[in-house]
């Protein structure tokens, strides 16, 4: 059925909205295909929902395909399996919960491993069963702190959630595997660029973990790609090589000087050059060793300090350490906390007052770059003080390491050691070995091959189907709107009947679009008689169906104009052959 602007519940907007902050915020919302509801929560309209419907269809298509079986869970969801597996609490305060009139309580799931599991369980009890690969397309409910970007970060939104079982790990690989390639086939076909990068499994648990990022300028995600081998990875999981072990036999022993007025490491570099030189080279920011003070605040509530140390060349990158304390939460470090910690001496903080064994009991982490033999300048514990030649393993232990420093460009390559780049993107798809963590804690079990229980081994899967939107719209787009791939386009052809006082324009632009839909091409007809063709045209840029046919003046001469819309490129083509020269565009 030909989708008419004139009955089509549809207002497009010549501004930006206030509350846009990217691309595809700012389109979605003045082409008419989403509207906002609350934050982070969005309605579909008539043309936003085809798209989105257009995304489910190729992904359901390749589950499908790939032999996977879909179902539906609910999205209200009881409580009690999220207790067994800890994350009722884990979740904190992004899980919605809701209380029935009994006091019984529920939440909005936001994620689906519980009932996945439960539901294998109840029907399943041998190895003959398996492997299974069951998979639903749900809106998921997380309560965002800062919902944002549209429908990029909200808090209900469309997900693509699948789950495999098998008796062992070889079982799994095979799944992990069919499920990745499931996977390169939809984005594939979506007609978006992206990438596969090793990620960190974080709060889902397992072991192997990859997402799929598309690559965008206001991407939340970094990553990062070697210049000469294929290795590529979210920044959250890229591991620093360690340097080897430095002998210090010959290290001179580290001594205490006065370094007044030096509380950042601009200054202290500053001081060192002018008071205390080198033979060999300047002091620079990476000789020194920073301590970076914050708070772990647990699932439970209970905050933990924790220090991190790592070269004063870098920063602490919030979203790598939040990354490596998953389900826990990084807060500040405030004065208060300093007042309640008076050993630690702020702007002079040393590694000899840290650790689990110290006086001050506070937890200290390092950068691998801190390997044992590394020679520092760091903190004396007390104002105006630094020690200088304090050497790791000789002068103090800490209680491990963790990758929280910031990945630039030009590091090495944790593989080939050549240097990386860095870029953006946004995540659409995410794929988990997750192994038996959901399957041990809820009791999931079958008999083998010898009549022995085993554990069940898992692996989940998903796809942002709502957030594929935004992402496409991200990177598909130009000045003057909207310019969507033809796989998730609302159409393939947008008429627009040109001029509002000629019977005939209207009448040969209804003829055109009949004559495509019977030919299975769908079309979205602009014949608003009161609107200026001008404004019709914007119209359709904004709304970025990839093929235009305008019906106007070339109807004198027996021609239309076809235009596509990412190129650019028009073409006056007879009236008579339109149908059959669009049939072959649409059909490639």
């Amino acid at each position: 059925m030909v989708l008419r602007l004139s009955t089509l519940f549809l207002r497009t907007l010549r501004e930006d909205p206030a509350d846009a902050e990217v691309p595809s915020h700012r389109l979605l919302v003045r082409a008419g295909y989403i509207r906002r509801a609350a934050p982070g929560i969005y309605t579909w309209l008539p043309l936003g929902l085809r798209v989105l419907r257009n995304v489910e269809r190729v992904v359901r298509e390749e589950m499908d395909a790939a032999g996977f079986q879909e179902l539906l869970f609910p999205a209200l969801l009881p409580r009690e399996p999220y207790e067994r597996t800890g994350r009722w609490t884990e979740y904190g305060p992004n899980l919605f919960r809701l209380q029935d009139r009994k006091g019984g309580d529920y939440l909005l799931g936001p994620t689906h491993e519980e009932m996945f599991t439960l539901t294998v369980k109840d029907l399943y009890s041998s190895y003959k069963d398996l492997p299974l690969s069951i998979y639903q397309i749900q809106t998921k409910y997380r309560d965002e702190a800062r919902p944002r970007a549209g429908i990029l970060r909200g808090r209900e939104f469309l997900m693509k959630d699948s789950y495999s079982f098998d008796v062992d790990d070889a079982g799994l690989q095979r799944s992990y595997d069919a499920h990745r390639a499931a996977y390169v086939r939809v984005f594939d076909r979506l007609g978006i660029e992206y990438l596969v990068v090793a990620a960190m499994s974080g709060a889902m648990g397992g072991s192997a973990s990859e997402e799929f990022l598309a690559p965008a300028v206001n991407g939340e995600d970094t990553y990062v790609r070697c210049t000469s081998c294929d290795y590529a990875a979210n920044v959250e999981a890229v591991r620093v090589p360690a340097p080897a072990t430095v002998p210090w036999d010959d290290a001179p022993a580290a001594h205490v000087e006065q370094t007044p007025d030096t509380p950042t490491i601009a200054s202290l570099v500053e001081l060192l050059n002018e008071k205390h030189p080198r033979a060999d080279r300047p002091w620079t920011a990476g000789d020194t060793l920073k301590n970076v003070v914050v708070v772990v605040r647990h699932p439970d509530g209970r905050r933990e300090p924790l220090v991190i140390g790592l070269p004063g060349d870098r920063e602490v990158d919030a979203k790598r350490l939040e990354a490596q304390v998953e389900p826990a939460a990084i807060e500040a470090f405030t004065e208060e906390d300093f007042a309640a910690n008076p050993l630690l001496v702020k702007g002079y903080i040393g590694p000899q007052a840290l650790g689990e064994q110290s006086p001050t009991k506070l937890r200290y982490l390092v950068d691998p770059r801190v390997a044992d033999g590394t020679t520092w300048v760091t903190g004396a514990n007390g104002p105006g003080r630094h020690v200088i030649d304090l050497v790791a393993g000789r002068d103090f232990t800490a209680d491990g390491t963790i990758e929280a420093a910031e990945v630039r460009a030009g590091d090495a390559c944790p593989i080939d050691g050549a240097p990386l780049e860095t870029a953006r993107g946004i995540e659409v798809g995410h794929i988990f070995q997750l192994g038996r963590k959901y399957a041990e804690a809820l009791g999931l079990k079958v008999l083998d091959e010898n009549g022995k229980q085993v554990t069940v081994t898992m692996g989940s899967y998903g796809i942002g189907v709502s957030r594929a939107v935004a992402a496409i719209a991200e990177s598909c787009h130009d000045e003057a709107g909207l310019v969507w791939p033809r796989s998730i386009a609302p159409a393939d052809v947008h008429v627009v009947a040109a001029h509002g006082k000629d019977e005939a324009v209207f009448a040969v632009a209804d003829q055109v679009a009949a004559e495509l839909e019977a030919a299975g091409i769908s079309v979205l007809l602009d014949d608003r008689r009161k609107v200026p063709p001008g404004v019709k045209f914007k119209d359709a840029e904004l709304i970025g169906v990839p093929t235009m046919v305008v019906v106007g003046k070339g109807l004198a001469d027996g021609t239309v104009e076809v235009k596509d819309r990412a190129s650019g490129e028009r073409t006056d083509v007879p009236v008579t052959e339109v149908v059959a020269h669009l049939r072959a565009v649409v059909r490639g």
